[in-house]
């Protein structure tokens, strides 16, 4: 008998281990996915911004096409995301009605809305970086320079947070993080002169 109850005892610990593996994996999915989009804000309205202020560097325009960046990227990532966590939502409905006889756990199901909100505040979240650095230097040379070093900065720390939450070597990924972030801001900023100069003539 007692080692019935002992069995038992084991077997709810276990039980209750696993739900909170899981929970911290879910909760730690979600965080990373929230650093990727951040990073995805940044990286995009920074580089737009450098894209058209190789060809119109007066700040308002800057400002406007950093901010038409946001909302486009924003709303577009909130989209995209609903419509993925609602695929996600149909399948598991699908999948409980069949192992349940019907019923249906909706504390267990992903929520679409909030998925795909939360990836829409993560893009402004990150959008909002290079916004605010350009916002209030006036000078074209010296504006590009306060981006610049405001997105390397955000950049080393979205870097930084995604490899802890993936648990994958911190200065790897933070240099790969980086080294992408540049890379994007060059080549639009590059690509952009080049058809503004030439190409549009």
């Amino acid at each position: 008998m007692e080692s019935h109850n002992v069995n038992n005892s084991l077997n709810l610990d276990m039980e209750k281990d696993q739900e909170q593996a899981f929970d911290y994996s879910k909760r730690a999915q979600w965080l990373r996915a929230a650093v990727l989009g951040a990073n995805d804000g940044l990286v995009t309205t920074a580089s737009l911004m450098m894209g058209v202020g190789a060809i119109k560097p007066d700040v308002k325009t800057m400002m406007l096409t950093g901010f038409a960046g946001l909302v486009a990227g924003a709303c577009s990532m909130a989209i995209g995301e609903f419509v993925s966590v609602y695929s996600q939502y149909d399948i598991e409905v699908a999948q409980m009605k069949r192992d349940n006889g019907g019923e249906i756990d909706k504390e267990k199901l992903p929520s679409p809305t909030k998925a795909a909100s939360a990836s829409a505040l993560a893009f402004c979240i990150g959008a909002v970086v290079p916004l605010l650095a350009a916002a209030f230097v006036k000078t074209y040379k010296v504006r590009v320079g306060v981006i610049v070093a405001a997105v390397t900065l955000a950049l080393a720390m979205f870097g930084w947070l995604g490899a802890v939450l993936g648990k994958a070597p911190v200065v790897k990924s933070s240099a790969r993080v980086l080294i992408g972030g540049w890379l994007a801001m060059a080549v639009t900023y590059g690509l952009t002169k080049l058809v503004g100069s030439h190409g549009m003539a």
